[in-house]
């Protein structure tokens, strides 16, 4: 070998790391996150059904509306999907797949994201519409109905159709991993064109252990030795992994590999952001990225005093004073009316003014070439929007679990309860990091966006088809201005439960 010719470089693999990295490759691994997650899912139904039905003294309220959205922003920025790692909807998935026997694939018609889409914009609109954020019963039977939604659907299917198609939990998780600095990935690729049993994704101790990836939706189920490790539930093949996208970081495949060549590869953020060929070009999986920009947008909207204006004006319009009526108006419009609307114009009139031919194929890729410049500035929008309740809010879960030990006989800090605990920053102070993140969200858009059309279109058109691109985004970003300079609902704190700060 010349002396010039560069050494194979395997990636980093966050695997690697001392302690943390073995005892996650480990059979039961996954157990570290997915066990405390599990009976914190616990305590909050239990407190749910059995606790005082105040927002701001549950542990269902205060932990699912305020610590948990501004905790799973945070890791889905620093290290991607842990939240589906830990998932504790997932843990009888074993105990599924055992009963399950011979089951059948999820129907090709559904094997998209609209579900999840729509998923998203049902859950929205009623955490609006019954005041969800208010009532710890509600939210305790919302937990209930993820934990039966997700051991049916893996008791019934070969797949894990809940996970990867229906969950609006792990597709907001699965758009916003696109950004982390994680990814599985392999060690060494000829490693896995020489594999025989293909175990990341037929999992280990195959019946059949001779199975192309290519051949996996036409055959039959595979049966699995109880010692052995499933394999990707989402029928990702590891070597071909591009993207964060329907990956839950569960390890499996890490697990199952027997030439220990699967890893959690150290990348750039947002790296597959700039790449293109990383997502598919579907309308489904492109228009999940472009919707929750928006539904970041509206749903931080109903917390404001803006929309009971607009609630008003549309119930004199339509002469109904029907809440459910009105709220999901204003949510289908702003959530998928408008989005599908301008993103689609958008694409159109990239093409229009970049004199690219109008036609529905080059119509579909413009709009999925640019759908992953939407990702940035909606995760600004989210993190300004729940970064805002937590850090308001992040010490009152003391209080709440305080009250919830001593209610039970357990008065491990004394007996008295200090209700007056809220944030680690006031409203004033955070707003300068909500400026920083929604203008950080809205350049690195703008930068993708003008990135994207160099690649699509050539430099000396670039400029004009990006043009309706930052018009949009500038939109955007002007709509969050505007919602977040307003006085909006601190929803579960004692102090100002249902009342404007």
């Amino acid at each position: 070998m010349s002396r010039h010719t560069p050494l194979y470089q395997p990636p980093l693999d966050a695997l690697r790391a001392p302690l943390i990295g073995r005892l996650l490759k480990r059979r039961h691994g996954r157990l570290l996150l997915q066990i405390p997650l599990f009976l914190a899912a616990v305590l909050l139904t239990y407190d749910g059904f059995t606790g005082e039905q105040i927002a701001s003294r549950n542990l269902a309220t205060v932990g699912a509306w305020v610590h948990y959205r501004g905790l799973v922003i945070l890791a889905l920025l620093l290290a991607g999907n842990l939240f589906c790692m830990g998932c504790p909807f997932t843990l009888p998935r074993t105990l599924a797949k055992r009963l399950a026997g011979s089951g059948k694939r999820f129907p090709r018609l559904l094997r998209n994201k609209w579900l999840a889409i729509g998923g998203l914009f049902l859950i929205f609109w009623l955490y609006e519409v019954t005041d969800m954020w208010a009532s710890p019963l509600l939210t305790a039977w919302l937990i209930v109905a993820y934990f039966a939604a997700s051991f049916v659907l893996e008791l019934i299917f070969t797949e894990s159709p809940f996970c990867k198609y229906i969950c609006p939990l792990g597709a907001f998780n699965f758009a916003y991993s696109t950004l982390s600095p994680l990814q599985i990935g392999v060690r060494n690729a000829k490693t896995c064109q020489t594999c025989v049993g293909k175990e990341c994704i037929n999992g280990s101790y195959s019946a059949q252990p001779v199975i192309l990836p290519a051949q996996i939706s036409e055959r039959p189920p595979i049966q699995h030795d109880r010692r052995g490790v499933l394999g990707c539930g989402t029928l990702l093949y590891a070597p071909q992994i591009k993207s964060n996208m329907d990956c839950t970081f569960c390890l499996d495949c890490v697990r199952a590999c027997p030439h220990d060549n699967v890893i959690l590869g150290v990348r750039s953020p947002a790296r597959e952001l700039r790449q293109p060929h990383t997502l598919p070009k579907r309308w489904d999986v492109n228009f999940l990225l472009v919707a929750l920009a928006f539904m970041g947008i509206v749903n931080a909207f109903g917390m404001v005093p803006p929309v009971y204006a607009l609630l008003r004006d549309l119930a004199l319009a339509l002469g109904t004073n029907a809440e459910w009526l009105l709220l999901l108006i204003v949510f289908f419009v702003g959530s998928l009316a408008l989005p599908a609307l301008l993103s689609i114009g958008a694409a159109w009139l990239a093409n229009l003014l970049a004199g690219k031919q109008q036609r529905p194929h080059l119509l579909r890729h413009t709009f999925a070439a640019f759908a992953p410049a939407f990702v940035p500035i909606g995760a600004g929008i989210w993190a300004a929007h729940y970064g805002f309740h937590f850090i308001i809010g992040a010490l009152t879960i003391i209080p709440v679990l305080h009250n919830f030990l001593l209610d039970h006989g357990i008065g491990l800090f004394g007996t008295q309860v200090n209700w007056q605990l809220g944030g680690v920053a006031n409203a004033e102070q955070f707003a300068i990091v909500q400026v920083i993140l929604l203008i950080g969200g809205y350049f690195a858009s703008m930068m993708l966006a003008r990135r994207i059309a160099v690649r699509e279109y050539g430099v000396a058109r670039s400029q004009l088809a990006f043009l309706p691109y930052a018009l949009l985004f500038l939109a955007l970003l002007l709509a969050a201005f505007f919602i977040f300079s307003q006085p909006m609902e601190m929803r579960g704190t004692a102090e100002l439960d249902g009342l404007f700060h």
